[in-house]
């Protein structure tokens, strides 16, 4: 092999400059640190890990290190929907009405951003594929404008860490009306969190009862959970977000429960490791399974890698961006379609599929080029009403401008 040449087929000196280039942003000030991972061709190839995870106590980042990985939730989430689907306990097609009575007799605002209280009967009733697809009008706080994003603050609470219990959730979410008809757009969404409570619902158990048992045992993912028990707290990443006023980190931390929360958001609320994760993207990739162990059909995960957005529901921008001009989602996955195009928010062959949390996690599984790449930050983003309309007034944005660099030279170690 050249010796120029790293583990799997990088270029010794591209793979060198991921951690200076982190490193960087962090000494800057705008990360407290970071966890990344690069897996190829069956092995990990690089780990870095950079900066600390508690600024105050001067904890370093670990490879152990836990971290709220928001809406990395998501396709975990549906995962356990699709093996649901598997054994032939739902259908793509069911209307959810079946099991959550609650989102009966929907009514759809006249305008998204309009009074509450002007409406119309939904068309139809929400589908499972409508929750796997953010396609059935129901909507988050952070992403909505209006009345409508007011509402869910006022109903629901914050996106993570409600005090409701699931059936009251349910119950306050079906009392609101939907942004818009169901099928008719991505609209991004409480739709994942329904998704698992559905699921939870089906099973008869608590949604995180069911991950465990379905995927997390059976995968050896002994870190992730929808909690972070007091056993483990001092390896918990603190949560920073950066004050506009001082251009300073501030602790930003959700309180750390002492116990299995009752209300398990099934869209944005597990606590993971890179390596953890790492064993999930594998099984993804693997068309279902990994180490031996099968948790979905090839087809299966085929089915949750390809795009089911229309051509004229992708020129609709995604948080303000034009997401879709590279990309396109399938079941609760993103999915890259254009690799050139999709130059412009980062890097991936055809066929590359993940999604990201909210708090500046990330992950991305190639199947072109068999890599798998892990990024874990803690960056709290607002999530209250209408918080995605105002980010691009946002300062401080240098901790995710890290992100882009880091798929660039990873991919750039690979000669692409």
């Amino acid at each position: 092999m050249d010796g120029d040449q790293a583990t799997g087929g990088f270029v010794e000196a591209g793979l060198a400059q991921v951690a200076p280039a982190l490193q960087a942003v962090i000494d800057a000030g705008d990360l407290s640190g970071a966890v990344t991972l690069i897996w190829r061709k069956g092995e990990v190839v690089q780990v870095n890990t950079l900066g600390l995870r508690d600024r105050e106590s001067g904890a370093p980042m670990e490879r152990d290190t836990l971290f709220r990985i928001a809406s990395m939730t998501k396709p975990v989430t549906s995962v356990a929907a699709l093996m649901l689907i598997e054994e032939g306990k739902l259908a793509l097609t069911d209307p959810i009405t079946k099991w959550l009575p609650e989102f009966s007799d929907m009514l759809v605002l006249k305008d998204p951003t309009g009074p509450i209280d002007q409406t119309y009967p939904a068309p139809r009733d929400i589908t499972v594929e409508d929750l796997m697809t953010h396609r059935s009008g129901l909507a988050y706080a952070f992403t909505s404008m209006g009345p409508i994003a007011q509402a869910h603050e006022d109903k629901l609470g914050p996106p993570i860490g409600t005090p409701l219990t699931p059936d009251r959730w349910l119950k306050a979410l079906g009392s609101l009306p939907l942004s818009y008809p169901p099928g008719e757009r991505f609209n991004y969404s409480h739709s994942t969190e329904v998704l698992g409570f559905l699921v939870a619902r089906i099973e008869g158990k608590p949604l995180g009862q069911v991950l465990k048992e379905r995927i997390f045992s059976r995968l050896g993912m002994s870190d992730t959970d929808f909690w972070c028990p007091p056993a483990k707290h001092g390896r918990m990443a603190k949560l920073y977000r950066m004050n506009p006023d001082t251009e300073k980190l501030e602790d930003a931390s959700f309180p750390l429960e002492t116990a299995q929360p009752v209300y398990e958001a099934g869209g944005g609320g597990l606590v993971s490791t890179v390596d953890d994760y790492l064993k999930f993207a594998r099984m993804l990739l693997g068309d279902g399974q990994v180490d031996g162990v099968r948790l979905l059909k090839a087809a299966t995960v085929r089915d949750m890698r390809a795009n089911r957005l229309t051509e004229a529901q992708k020129q609709i921008p995604f948080m303000s961006l034009p997401f879709w001009l590279s990309q396109g989602f399938g079941l609760g996955l993103s999915v890259v379609e254009d690799s050139e195009k999709h130059a412009w928010i980062g890097a991936g062959s055809k066929g590359s599929f993940g999604w990201p949390g909210a708090f500046g996690t990330w992950w991305q599984a190639d199947p072109v080029e068999d890599l798998i790449c892990i990024y874990m930050i803690q960056d709290s983003m607002p999530l209250g009403p209408e918080a995605v309309a105002n980010l691009a007034a946002r300062r401080g944005l240098g901790g995710r401008a890290a992100l882009p660099v880091f798929q660039k030279l990873v991919y750039a170690a690979l000669g692409k």
